[in-house]
């Protein structure tokens, strides 16, 4: 099946397309709003360390995931998205509050409800994946989702700062809450049936601890989740190297959104394949091909050559989104229906959370030693860790259980 096969079945889908076009148009805000909000913090206090205040407001509740997929388990998906897509909406609005420094309080407070959200929206997002798209299409599916996402980090940052600069801070919170009001209004054209979820026994830590022991206990999803947290706390170290690797090229530390936007533009294409690829490599071999990639890309980085440096980008944007992807549809293929929303929410904590580890750590190892030492080391821990995924063997059942029809027959 090609490629652009594949990609019309998708969105001859209602619900896919529906689905889709939901995630487009609140990537849309939210891409915008994530500058936007640290250049407004630098304006009213003029500290580079409060405008960096705010990426970890927005990552933070991340670490709380396993709690927050349980919210996603206990209502039906569908509502539960409607809602918090209009809670949102709502939560923006208040930002027309923050007109001095002393009431930055309140942009802080509204990014982390609007990350904590985020956990719960994404987990019922991928659960209700399960329900509206095909089995056989869901690698595809996710890949799409990817290249909605990555896509609209290349326009909206831009889109933001300019609003910002016209308009102020407000406005960009009112587009913003604008796309989460049309969000939910593609969500409730949803066609999907969704029993009422059941009352599970015990308590809210039980019902945490369910998708914990799940995820960990599964053969298929462990190296594959685990792989995706290594390769992502690698691959936040090697992102704190930028400006250093743009300073040894000899350009403006502007020059770094160059290589942010060809990186990605790698993730655009990546998600366009990522279906077929999944098909014929299974989820592991995908995964560790694309963490290989990476790990050749972020060690040629080192080079003090723009050819280079461009390459080396666009491959980081084609080859880390693989482990995401291959883990996300194993999740979702994987885990009962019941259980959806706090595996994924689990998955993305372990997946996303060392990015913050990553960055802190990142940020003083790069002050001690420069990229000509520090990307090659990066590179051979991603090699290592592309290795061990490939050579993880599960038993025979595992991997009949773990096989998709698609799977089976990648024709």
């Amino acid at each position: 099946m090609t490629t652009s096969w594949t990609v019309l079945r998708v969105l001859r889908d209602r619900n896919a397309r529906l689905f889709l076009t939901s995630v487009v148009v609140s990537g849309f805000g939210t891409s915008s709003l994530w500058l936007a909000s640290g250049v407004w913090v630098k304006d009213l206090t003029g500290s580079n360390g409060l405008a960096a205040l705010c990426m970890l407001a927005l990552w933070a509740p991340v670490l709380a995931g396993p709690a927050l997929g349980t919210l996603a388990d206990g209502f039906r998906r569908t509502s539960l998205l409607i809602t918090v897509d209009l809670g949102l909406a709502a939560l923006l609005l208040t930002l027309f509050a923050v007109d001095s420094a002393g009431r930055l309080w309140l942009l802080f407070a509204v990014l982390f409800g609007y990350g904590a959200a985020g956990v719960v929206h994404d987990a019922a997002e991928s659960a209700l994946v399960t329900a509206t798209v095909d089995p056989a299409l869901r690698g595809d599916f996710n890949g799409l989702r990817m290249t909605a996402n990555e896509g609209m980090k290349l326009v909206a940052p831009l889109t933001g700062a300019g609003l910002y600069a016209a308009f102020g801070g407000a406005a960009v919170a009112c587009l913003d809450a604008l796309t989460f009001v049309l969000a939910g209004g593609l969500c409730a054209l949803l066609r999907v049936r969704e029993e009422r979820p059941a009352r599970s026994g015990g308590g809210r830590w039980r019902q945490t601890t369910e998708g914990v022991r799940h995820l960990w206990g599964h053969p298929g999803l462990r190296p594959l989740v685990r792989a995706g947290g290594t390769t992502m706390l690698l691959a936040a170290l090697s992102s704190t190297t930028v400006y250093a690797v743009v300073e040894r090229l000899g350009h403006s530390p502007a020059y770094a959104g160059v290589l942010y936007a060809v990186q990605g533009a790698g993730s655009v294409a990546v998600g366009l394949v990522s279906g077929p690829a999944l098909r014929r490599l299974g989820g592991r071999r995908f995964a560790a091909a694309g963490i290989a990639l990476t790990a050749a890309a972020v060690a040629a980085r080192a080079a003090p050559s723009d050819p280079v440096a461009l390459v080396s980008a666009a491959a980081v944007g084609l080859g880390l989104p693989c482990v995401l992807i291959a883990a996300l549809t194993a999740v979702q293929r994987e885990t009962p229906g019941p259980l959806l929303g706090r595996v994924t929410a689990t998955a993305q904590t372990v997946m996303f959370a060392p990015n913050v580890i990553g960055l802190a750590v990142g940020a003083g190892l790069v002050e001690l030693s420069g990229p000509g030492l520090l990307l090659p080391l990066y590179g051979l821990a991603l090699l290592l860790t592309a290795a061990a995924l490939a050579a993880q063997r599960t038993d025979s059942a595992s991997r009949t259980a773990a096989r998709s029809p698609s799977d089976a027959n990648p024709a």
